[in-house]
C-alpha cells in the first residue's frame, strides 16, 4: 500500500468519528411524566400553574402525594399546599 491511500483512509476515518460520535453521545433524556391534578379553588397549589382548563400542572418537575383537603385542616403526617389540597410529608 502507499503511503497515499493509507491516508486518505485515516481522513474517511476522522471524519466518520467526528460525525458518529456526537450522535451517539446526545441521546434523549428519559421521559418525565407530567403531574396534573384537578383544580379544586380558584387557585392552583403551590408549585403549580394553571392550565386554564380546570386543571393545575407542575410540568413534570415535581412529584409530591397530594390529596384534596376535605375540610379546612389536613390529618397527621400532611401538610397545607394551597389550592384546596395536602402534601404527604
Amino acid at each position: 500500500m502507499s503511503s497515499g491511500s493509507s491516508h486518505s483512509m485515516f481522513n474517511r476515518l476522522g471524519w466518520l468519528l467526528l460525525i458518529l460520535v456526537p450522535m451517539v453521545s446526545v441521546s434523549p433524556l428519559p421521559a418525565r411524566a407530567q403531574r396534573v391534578v384537578k383544580k379544586l379553588t380558584a387557585e392552583c397549589p403551590m408549585g403549580y400553574i394553571d392550565m386554564s382548563n380546570g386543571k393545575c400542572s407542575a410540568l413534570g418537575l415535581m412529584s409530591y402525594t397530594l390529596r384534596p383537603a376535605m375540610d379546612e385542616n389536613c390529618p397527621s403526617g400532611w401538610n397545607p399546599m394551597g389550592g384546596g389540597y395536602c402534601r404527604k410529608d
